[in-house]
């Protein structure tokens, strides 16, 4: 139903910038939240951030509070996640997911995710 693929992933140095997108396809009846989750190499998958149909509700995990940027373009059925200050402990592939059920809240949780890309990867030196 939805479709998402990330791009965007690389190489930087600690403290550098890098900035993901999440391009979204498929027919959808209804409007659906779209968030960004990393998995580190022997970690389990991260929430990192959320955002509402309409942009106008975000939420972040408290390690990216600060720096890193969550956004989206309706009009492009796109999603951006801004990074900024990278650090080492950013490292992980990001993934992107929808989740299409009806909530009072934006979900946190991996599991309330219906669909997920492909995942990119964000590797920070130092």
């Amino acid at each position: 139903q939805v479709q998402l693929v990330e791009s965007g992933g690389g190489l930087v140095q600690a403290g550098g910038s890098l900035t993901l997108s999440c391009a979204a396809s498929g027919r959808t009846a209804s409007s659906y939240v779209l968030g960004w989750f990393r998995q580190a190499p022997g970690k389990e998958r991260e929430f990192v951030a959320t955002i509402s149909w309409s942009g106008g509700r975000k939420a972040y995990a408290d390690s990216v509070k600060g720096r890193f940027t969550i956004s989206k373009d309706n009009t492009q059925n796109a999603m951006y996640l801004q990074m900024s200050s990278l650090k080492p402990e950013d490292t992980a592939v990001y993934y992107c997911a929808a989740d299409v059920a009806t909530r009072l809240r934006l979900s946190t949780t991996q599991y309330d995710y219906d669909y997920w890309g492909q995942g990119t990867q964000v590797t920070v030196s130092s």
